[in-house]
């Protein structure tokens, strides 16, 4: 878990490494959005280390404040927004109607946590081993329920296996996390990325695999 600006920056450039093998098993250009995600997330996790970096006094607060809110705006906008946009124009969900209203949760849940960002900064602290952020988001049980359903729900209604895992998982990370740590939970992220981008890779890597052998036949 990302517990220390060195775990931050060791994750990141992990999962980066793991979203740049997964671009290079992208096999049909519907995928490049889902095959991006995992790039995403490691740029994302790198963006945290420098508000460590901050908090700890090794770089100016005014590199911090704008690593924290970017941070947070991917985590917050561009997240719930990216990922059911990503399974819907990957085609592999059910109901193309379900993966549409998924969209719509997300851009909502995301454009609600944009206004918060834009009204006001972005508050950060060390609190043991995480950094807690404060952002005071309104309505934050309905906004939070439709991120979770966004960024959840299109890997459960996939249908490739691999996919459907990507959506267990996605729910396992989350109530792990909100059991550990509420107010650590956007902090902790990092654990819900590497699951991600590992499950993502996977499934690129079979997609591909399978590509080349029906091509060689």
């Amino acid at each position: 878990m990302c517990f220390a600006p060195e775990m931050d920056l060791a994750v990141g450039a992990v999962i980066t490494v793991v979203g740049i093998d997964a671009l290079r098993h992208v096999s049909d250009r519907r995928q490049l959005p889902i095959a991006a995600l995992p790039v995403l997330f490691g740029v994302h996790q790198l963006i945290e280390t420098l508000v460590w970096w901050d908090l700890q006094g090794k770089v100016s607060s005014c590199t911090g404040d704008v690593a924290a809110w970017i941070y947070v705006l991917i985590a917050l906008t561009l997240v719930p927004i990216v990922v059911p946009i990503a399974f819907l124009v990957l085609g592999t969900g059910r109901s193309r109607r379900l993966g549409t209203a998924l969209v719509l949760a997300g851009t909502a849940a995301g454009l609600s946590h944009f206004a918060s960002l834009v009204e006001g900064p972005v508050g950060k602290r060390i609190e043991g081993h995480h950094i807690v952020y404060n952002v005071g988001l309104p309505y934050v049980e309905i906004t939070l329920a439709l991120y979770v359903l966004a960024c959840c729900v299109p890997g459960l209604i996939a249908r490739p296996t691999s996919l459907q895992v990507f959506g267990v998982a996605n729910i396992a990370a989350a109530a792990l996390l909100v059991w550990l740590d509420q107010t650590a939970v956007i902090s902790l992220w990092c654990v819900w990325a590497a699951i991600s981008s590992v499950l993502l890779n996977v499934y690129l890597r079979r997609t591909d695999h399978r590509e080349v052998a029906a091509s060689s036949q």
